[in-house]
């Protein structure tokens, strides 16, 4: 008999001493409830991704000083748990297994993730044996993350006597990944007939949210069990009797994708606040659908005390702006105040009069307003101590829609991954939760007020055509003649990957903010600025 108990995580990166205390108040807890082994995900200790801190020769004595503590405390239970292990002078992402207060032996992962966000090559040698652990004479395989996307990997396990497959993992959230993943597994266990137990830590890390999810495949009238989406969480199961003793909520198996999406911009917006110490934030509230979705986001990462909005009209800003930003502030119960930016764009505009003599008005005083606006909550977020959360969505940043130094300006963008279409998406589907965002603000063209008039449209297709563009050209690295069988006009076609290159300058300037898709603007799509490459 084996009672196996998974736990799934928050870890925080370079933060050992917290993630050691974390660890020991989840072991003696499961001390208490008779638990044979207790299992924490990939890296644990050091969070996940440690990125150049693991390069650190004081980083590294830490971690080790850390494991030392760890290990006689385990008497009367088995532990494994990830964290990064140098031997033989060489660093390693690794499996530690601990036994009755005697450390065991160590698992070096395999298959290392060398693209878009994973670097790990950079970092970490290829192991080379697989590990087989007998526990209460249960064989346990053991993998890490990207060991189990390797078919071959786990018939090797399999082949030399693995009863249960166990995966530490420290998958990142992408719209496709949790479904491709659950296919994966669920399609191992029906060809190997053997259980599998993946667990993968939760939270957000800079641009990377993890989802959790983690999940035990092949138990007898209970096929499959998901742990909670986003959330901390835990289950136990024994495994000779195959059924589980302790019972999580039930996920539903197929959830609605905004579901998913919004929890993790909720999460990755939480986390990048709280764990950087920041006492709240404060947004630009224009009136308009970026801001609304962003504000939300925020109050139901943060609650209402950590969130403030400021609204900052000028000449072109309508009196519908003024009203939905107010409207939308106190729906959410939050706090909100105006700022002018008149004097202070005439202002600037006095000081640059004889540098301008003679020269016609042009984008210049559009982005001059733009600016105004980005040095007043900088000058907010300094005084107060909050994050400028910007409100720029994916759309935007592609083609350049923005001004550098004015609506860029910020330390996190929440929406940097998302496209106008799924904004509007996700505001409709964050209204049926609870209607806060005001309706006019959803039915509104977008329009960024700069000018008399002004639509998005007068300088873009509108986003039903130019989204399925940027997604082709971005995300699926299509060529220009690809796209256009796919029915979309040449000429327009070739403005947006214009655009999309052109503005690469701008994108490498702009905060970071947090991935969704299977390729985002930062890590995972890495163009040089000085590029006379054309498509």
């Amino acid at each position: 008999m084996i009672k196996i108990k998974a736990i799934q995580e928050n870890p925080k990166v370079g933060d050992i001493e917290g993630n050691t205390e974390l660890l020991e108040r989840h072991l003696e807890s499961a001390k208490a409830e008779g638990v044979d082994l207790l299992v924490f995900s990939e890296m644990f200790l050091s969070g996940y991704p440690p990125e150049d801190l693991v390069m650190r020769e004081d980083f590294l004595h830490e971690m080790k000083r850390s494991i030392d503590t760890i290990v006689p405390k385990t008497k009367e239970i088995s532990l494994i748990f990830g964290a990064p292990v140098r031997e033989d002078n060489r660093l390693y992402n690794a499996a530690i297994f601990v036994q009755d207060g005697k450390f065991v032996d160590s698992y070096f992962k395999q298959i290392l993730p060398n693209y878009k966000e994973f670097d790990e090559k950079r970092y970490f040698e290829k192991g080379t044996e697989n590990k087989i652990l007998s526990i209460n004479g249960v064989s346990i395989g053991i993998s890490i993350c990207e060991d189990i996307w390797s078919e071959d990997f786990v018939k090797r396990l399999v082949d030399e006597g693995a009863e249960i497959i166990l995966n530490l993992s420290a998958s990142p959230f992408t719209i496709s990944k949790k479904e491709t993943r659950l296919k994966m597994l669920e399609d191992y266990y029906e060809k190997y007939n053997r259980p599998i137990i993946y667990v993968n830590q939760t939270g957000g890390q800079d641009e990377l949210v993890f989802d959790g999810s983690s999940l035990i495949v092949g138990l007898e009238d209970n096929n499959l069990k998901i742990l909670n989406s986003f959330q901390t969480d835990s289950i136990s199961l024994n495994y000779d009797e195959l059924k589980f003793i302790s019972t999580t909520n039930e996920e539903n198996l197929n959830p609605n994708k905004l579901d998913d999406i919004y929890d993790a911009l909720v999460l990755g917006t939480r986390d990048y606040v709280e764990k950087n110490g920041f006492k709240g934030v404060i947004i630009g509230s224009s009136g308009g659908i970026d801001s609304a979705l962003t504000t939300v986001i925020a109050h139901d990462a943060l609650g209402k005390e950590k969130v403030k909005t400021v609204m900052m009209p000028f000449d072109y800003t309508s009196d519908i702006s003024l009203e939905d930003a107010k409207s939308l502030a106190m729906n959410l119960g939050i706090s909100h105040s105006e700022i002018s930016i008149k004097e202070m764009f005439e202002a600037f505009n006095k000081g640059l009069s004889t540098s301008f003599n003679g020269l016609k008005e042009d984008k210049t005083e559009e982005n001059l307003q733009s600016r105004c606006r980005g040095v007043t909550l900088m000058a907010l977020s300094n005084k107060l101590g909050y994050l400028v959360l910007t409100t720029g969505n994916k759309s935007e940043a592609a083609v350049g829609y923005s001004t550098l130094y004015g609506d860029t300006a910020g330390g996190f963008s929440v929406l940097k991954d998302v496209s106008k279409t799924l904004v509007y998406e996700l505001a409709k589907y964050r209204n049926k939760r609870s209607v806060v965002i005001p309706q006019r603000i959803i039915d509104r063209p977008p329009s960024a007020e700069l000018a008399p008039d002004q639509k998005d449209t007068d300088s873009l297709p509108d986003y039903d055509r130019l989204d399925p563009i940027i997604e082709m050209y971005v995300e699926k690295d299509k060529s220009i003649q690809e796209i256009i069988g796919k029915g979309f006009d040449e000429n327009e076609v070739r403005k947006i990957v214009s655009l999309i290159d052109f503005n690469e300058y701008k994108r490498r300037q702009a905060p970071l903010g947090i991935k969704i898709s299977d390729r985002n603007f930062g890590k995972d799509r890495r163009y040089p600025i000085t590029n006379a490459w054309k498509p």
